[in-house]
């Protein structure tokens, strides 16, 4: 097993319109990562991102940098850094940035294997 260094201040970001800049930084390409996806992303002042509810994944989203408001089934969390929303399948959630500092979001998407799901 080796060990990659990936520089994540040097990944080109892509801006999404409302939806900040995001790169990923943890794939198959980068680092040999088949079976997840890690992408950082940052929003500014009137950015908002949602989480798509991916039906075969889990999610994790980690704040961090900046604060935040987090919509979780149609309520508001105020959240900082350091707060962390686990997302099942399926499941969703929104972030918008809040007040003058950048939000530096991390997001991890992890498929359901099958092999792992055990039998009800």
């Amino acid at each position: 097993m080796s060990t990659t260094l990936i520089r994540t201040n040097e990944i080109p970001r892509t801006r999404v319109d409302g939806q900040g800049e995001v790169a990923e930084i943890l794939n198959d390409r980068l680092c040999g990562a088949k079976n997840v996806v890690g992408k950082l992303r940052w929003l500014e002042p009137g950015d908002r991102y949602e989480a798509e509810p991916l039906e075969a994944t889990h999610q994790l989203l980690y704040l961090m940098d900046g604060d935040g408001v987090v919509t979780l089934n149609g309520k508001d969390y105020d959240v900082t850094k350091g707060a962390g929303v686990y997302l099942g399948p399926s499941e969703t959630a929104a972030i918008a940035q809040r007040g003058t500092a950048p939000l530096k979001l991390f997001q991890l998407i992890v498929p359901i294997k099958k092999e792992l799901q055990l039998d009800s």
